[in-house]
């Protein structure tokens, strides 16, 4: 999406079974809200195989990597790294500090989700610890907020290439049409579609 740097959102951590759900809305959210790419730990492939086919069927760009490098992409991370925890700072009062220091030679972002948990390095390594209310709550709210400040909301105006399918927005309903239709000229084939 981003044509000066690169924003991934590296999911730290994945619990076969137990983490599946959360892995793969880590990272839904982060092709829905901005981000250029995921990193899923090479345990998570059915989260992986999950989001590849809502990119190749909703539009992307967007890509899924598998990696069992998680401590080595933190550490060898040449841009700003992000750790989003309950126990940072308040994203309100670092946001601005955080897009300065991405903008200013446009360094590449690493957004860091843990799942399990994290080992202190991560935190000592990060250039921002980054807490969304510093309440418990789930990683995807606090990464979907995070990626909606950090673009002040620039993000939900998106253009989508290379997509099967549209959502058409309407007050009521879930119609899905052909990417190429005109909403003008919807019929009764549109579809009933999932990202679950």
């Amino acid at each position: 999406m981003h044509e000066e740097r690169e924003v991934v959102v590296l999911r730290y951590g994945h619990r076969p079974g137990r983490d599946d759900r959360m892995t793969t809305h880590v990272g839904l959210t982060a092709r829905a809200l901005g981000a250029d790419r995921v990193v899923f730990p090479d345990n998570a492939g059915q989260s992986a195989e999950t989001v590849r086919d809502i990119t190749d069927r909703f539009g992307g760009p967007f890509a899924v990597e598998l990696r069992g490098d998680q401590k080595a992409i933190v550490r060898d991370w040449a841009g700003v790294v992000v750790h989003l925890t309950m126990y940072g700072e308040r994203v309100q009062d670092v946001e601005d500090e955080v897009r300065s220091a991405v903008n200013a030679d446009d360094e590449d972002l690493l957004v860091v989700v843990g799942g399990e948990k994290v080992p202190w390095a991560l935190y000592e390594r990060a250039d921002f610890n980054v807490g969304v209310t510093n309440q418990p709550h789930s990683e995807v709210a606090g990464l979907a907020v995070f990626l909606d400040r950090l673009f002040e909301g620039d993000e939900l105006e998106r253009e989508w290439t290379d997509a099967d399918r549209r959502v058409v927005p309407e007050a009521t309903g879930k119609t899905v049409v052909d990417a190429g239709d005109d909403v003008g000229d919807e019929s009764g084939d549109a579809a009933d579609e999932s990202a679950d």
